[in-house]
């Protein structure tokens, strides 16, 4: 096999070759009206939007979920391997956004009706919008949305003399928290969230991860060499150097820096929102201070320089037809139902997941169960994608090879991580 025909397999497609030894996977969904729904694990709230749905339809359809593994590169293997071997059981997929373009790229995507799209591109935020376009064209259906914000204790950042009521960069946060013997908590493992922070500080450096992007992988121009991702990787590097993060800070995820945000030792914390909910739930159950989350603050992601916006990381679930229903006309009818005002509102408040529809934040239950709602519509707004690439396995994985540990970090990472890229995508290497 020639260079040039591993490349034409590349990403999705290349499960295609699987379809033989896969094709018992394929079969007869239910009735003819029973829609299946691959769901990423939550708190049971997909399948009561489901229960939901499926009452509203007043028997139009039925939605069945089945639930996908819980690490995302697992959904994905499992989804792709499934939909290469014209899995007909598959009717809507909760996808994680950055291997959208990959499954719309193999062709595993019904098209999106343009009524439909544009139905529900009403009133969403553009970084959602943006997480389920592909080719210029909306090729899924966004669901919910999540961004990172800038937590910290109000005590530890008055003590600093900080006004959180303006934005703070990521230099002085360490300064605040090594003055005070605080901890500043990030993700530093070897993890999808190292590919999280890096391309939260790209892109708010004003780079991109990709500078330009293709189809084509040997078309594809990497931005890792730039003055932008060399500030980055400085950024990085301070932090991860600094006396402000934990002893074990090159294995820390996002659960990690939510139990040391918990600490005595707290001080910053960049992290999703379900740390409110966390730190709540600790102290209903006994084991937390109420006086621990009274003294939580929140405020957009910090920035790289001080006159640069910050680029928030972007996160959520998209909902995507399978290319081989045999319900796509029913099957966007369900998204529809499923991603209703109502249903993300729902969703938010009971699964802690944030809406992608910009209206859900004005809603008094909302805003009671998330006083920071506010703060998560702006951060959503201001929020960058990763990098959008039908080769985003192959891209990612090298990042978090190069990049870690995040305290060996310098420019010149940049050119080790653009060479091993680029000879992945090539067919020249392994991850």
């Amino acid at each position: 096999m020639t260079r040039r025909r591993r490349r034409s397999v590349g990403g999705a497609a290349a499960a295609a070759v699987m379809a033989s030894t896969l094709a018992a996977c394929g079969g007869d969904s239910g009735g003819g009206n029973t829609l299946t729904w691959y769901i990423n694990p939550d708190s049971g709230g997909q399948a009561e939007i489901a229960a939901r749905c499926s009452a509203e339809s007043g028997g139009a359809y039925t939605i069945e979920v089945a639930q996908l593994p819980r690490e995302s590169s697992a959904q994905r293997e499992q989804l792709v391997r499934r939909l290469a071997a014209n899995d007909t059981s598959i009717d809507l997929m909760s996808l994680d956004p950055p291997y959208i373009p990959e499954f719309a790229q193999a062709g595993f995507l019904a098209p999106v009706p343009e009524d439909v799209a544009q139905r529900v591109s009403e009133g969403v935020v553009q970084s959602s919008l943006d997480s389920a376009t592909w080719n210029d064209e909306l090729v899924a259906i966004p669901f919910w949305a999540n961004t990172q914000l800038l937590w910290y204790r109000e005590s530890v950042a008055e003590a600093a003399g900080l006004d959180m009521s303006q934005p703070v960069t990521w230099d002085q946060l360490v300064t605040a928290a090594e003055q005070q013997g605080k901890v500043l908590s990030a993700q530093g493992r070897r993890a999808e969230s190292l590919t999280v922070w890096l391309n939260a500080l790209i892109e708010s450096a004003g780079g991109s991860i990709i500078a330009e992007n293709a189809t084509d992988p040997d078309q594809i121009e990497l931005g890792l060499t730039t003055p932008e991702a060399d500030r980055a990787a400085e950024v990085m590097n301070t932090v991860a150097s600094s006396t402000a993060v934990g002893p074990a800070f090159s294995t820390s995820s996002e659960d990690t820096s939510a139990t040391e945000f918990e600490s005595p030792d707290a001080g910053f914390m960049v992290n999703w929102p379900f740390v409110w909910s966390r730190a709540l739930s600790a102290v209903e159950a006994g084991t937390l201070d109420a006086s621990v989350p009274e003294d939580y603050g929140w405020a957009l992601y910090p920035r790289v320089d001080a006159d640069q916006p910050s680029a928030p990381p972007f996160g959520g679930i998209d909902i995507a037809v399978s290319a081989v229903s045999r319900n796509v006309e029913l099957a966007y009818a369900a998204i529809e139902c499923i991603t209703n005002d109502d249903n993300q509102a729902y969703y938010m408040t009971t699964n802690g997941n944030p809406a992608s529809s910009a209206a859900v934040y004005e809603r008094p239950d909302v805003q009671e169960v998330f006083p920071m709602a506010a703060t998560i519509l702006e951060s959503l707004e201001a929020a960058a994608n990763r990098p959008q690439t039908a080769y985003y396995s192959e891209v990612s994985g090298g990042l978090q090879r190069t990049y870690h540990p995040p305290s060996s970090v310098t420019p010149e990472t940049g050119e080790a991580a653009e060479a091993l890229i680029s000879a992945v995508l090539a067919g020249d290497q392994l991850l």
